[in-house]
């Protein structure tokens, strides 16, 4: 998404349409690629005081209960700034001064760099980036039922990915190429992210050596030293804690490295309201506020200054059978709080699409529109899972992701401005039209007809017996077409010889280390 600065009351792209998509046999009709911009007011739900009664639970918390950190490394640099660190015990706690004085250090805004032209994502203020499905262990579509995912469904992902512009960067791998052994995947997986695409991609953060792989594979692509690469952010990882109020040793382990290397850390709480925090929305908004507020205070204790948004991720559980619930009214209203939260510490600001259906099916559309919407009237930042998600994260289908990426484009031409001047209020073509006539072949129209209106990604306007005519097409029919053809058309990336052999280089001899050795 791109805006117009000269629009008040704008939020999405301009209408800038890709004429080599469009050009191309089956193409599909889509909006450039660009950064998301707000500029309207985001909603605000709860009041003044009521931000400010959550945030001082979140500070009691913090102070008088702890959270559990599973790192000796991490306490031991908690110990040094001032919070409260125990003998024998992984419970930290954190004085109300010591959290208000490093949440101040986090930055307010921040660019990760892409590797191509135009690929840098803004992130903070007023600007969006929305991001594909991430880490599902199976997924479906292009003719197969549900399965575990493997390297091929991967590879499929990133190129629909690269291909459709509606998504901004890569929130870890689409789906999980199970068929990979565990311990060499992540070398597999990111050397494909280089050679597939030039978007913003994501390691994870699941142990130390996984995000000293990924640091190395980004100083090789960009050709920098570590001490380079501090100065110029290119990845970001995202630190889950594991609700309620403990953080796992090997996201602290990767924390560390990724600050260190002062690359942006998404922190996300993921609060399920009746299950992994209290079944009131206000009691869950207080605890993922307390576990956001000690990762945001975690990374500038390692860094101070290190890029850090605050992540949420509050829905609801089925009461009836424990089940997470996602893209629910409970969620929506959550999602629009938690970005009132986010602004109050002045930190960038992580929402999530997603969905708890089994399938890719009306359930999960309204519940991902529920979800982005509420994302986007919360004013997030960075959206992750905002296409290809089903099944409350289990499952990545590649119809879905094409679809949802018609919900963005349509979210953004939804807020375009409407523009008003002497040539687009066209008095002149009514004067010549005159009652009873019509303006299908004016100059006025003719001028514009090929760019005056939202042309879909997947939708189909053809009245039922031309419908018929062409095969009774559904969506993920049309979808289907689409994703299909964005793999068989992908272009690899163009990398310099010498840095892809120093990337298999590389993975080559960290596969004969042996990859992740698991403590």
């Amino acid at each position: 998404m791109t805006t117009d600065a000269a629009s008040p009351t704008r939020i999405g792209r301009t209408r800038n349409i890709d004429r080599a998509a469009r050009s191309a046999a089956r193409g599909p009709a889509q909006l450039a690629f660009s950064v998301g911009h707000y500029s309207m007011p985001p909603l605000m739900p709860l009041s003044g005081d009521a931000i400010e009664a959550i945030h001082q639970a979140s500070l009691t918390i913090l102070e008088e209960i702890g959270i559990d950190l599973m790192s000796p490394a991490m306490r031991e640099i908690a110990a040094r700034c001032s919070a409260d660190v125990r003998p024998g015990e992984e419970r930290v706690r954190f004085g109300r001064a010591v959290v208000e004085h490093y949440i101040g250090l986090a930055p307010e805004r921040f660019t990760i760099v892409g590797r191509g032209p135009g690929r840098d994502l803004q992130i903070g203020g007023e600007n969006v980036v929305f991001g594909c499905v991430s880490s599902a262990p199976n997924c479906s579509g292009l003719g197969q039922d549900r399965h575990a995912g493997t390297f091929e469904d991967f590879r499929n992902f990133v190129k629909i990915g690269h291909g459709l512009n509606a998504i901004n960067f890569f929130g870890g791998y689409p789906v999980e190429p199970v068929d990979l052994p565990a311990s060499i995947r992540h070398l597999d997986c990111l050397r494909e992210f280089a050679l597939l695409t030039d978007k913003v991609f994501h390691p994870y953060c699941l142990g130390r050596q996984r995000i000293e792989d990924a640091l190395e594979m980004m100083c090789i692509l960009r050709g920098l030293t570590r001490e380079q690469l501090r100065d110029v952010p290119s990845m970001y990882t995202v630190v889950n804690t594991s609700s309620p109020l403990r953080i796992e040793g090997a996201m602290l382990e990767g924390m560390i490295e990724m600050a260190r290397a002062r690359q942006p850390i998404c922190i996300t709480p993921f609060t399920l309201a009746g299950a992994m925090a209290p079944v009131t929305l206000a009691g869950s908004l207080a605890q993922q506020n307390a576990e956001a507020l000690c990762g945001i205070v975690l990374t500038q204790m390692i860094e101070p200054g290190t890029p850090v948004l605050y992540g949420a991720y509050t829905s609801n559980v089925d009461m009836k059978t424990g089940a997470p619930a996602m893209g629910t009214p409970e969620y929506f209203r959550c999602v629009i709080a938690s970005g009132q939260l986010a602004r109050r510490y002045g930190i960038p600001y992580r929402s999530s699409g997603g969905n708890a259906s089994t399938s890719a099916d009306a359930q999960s559309i309204y519940e991902t529109t529920f979800a982005l919407w509420g994302a986007v009237l919360g004013h997030a930042n960075l959206v992750m899972h905002a296409a290809g998600w089903l099944e409350g994260g289990l499952c990545a289908s590649f119809e879905k992701l094409v679809v949802d990426a018609e919900i963005l484009q349509g979210l953004a031409e939804c807020f375009r401005p409407i523009e008003v001047n002497v040539a687009e209020l066209a008095l002149d073509a009514i004067r010549d039209v005159g009652p009873g006539g019509h303006f299908f072949g004016t100059p006025h129209t003719l001028e514009r007809y090929q760019t005056a209106f939202y042309m879909p990604l997947v939708s189909d306007w053809q009245n039922y017996g031309n419908w018929v005519v062409a095969g009774k097409q559904d969506a993920m029919a049309r979808a289907s077409v689409i994703a299909r053809h964005l793999i068989d058309t992908h272009q690899p990336q163009q990398l310099d010889p010498g840095i892809i052999d120093a990337l298999d280089d590389f993975v080559a001899r960290r596969k004969e280390e042996g990859g992740i050795v698991e403590s």
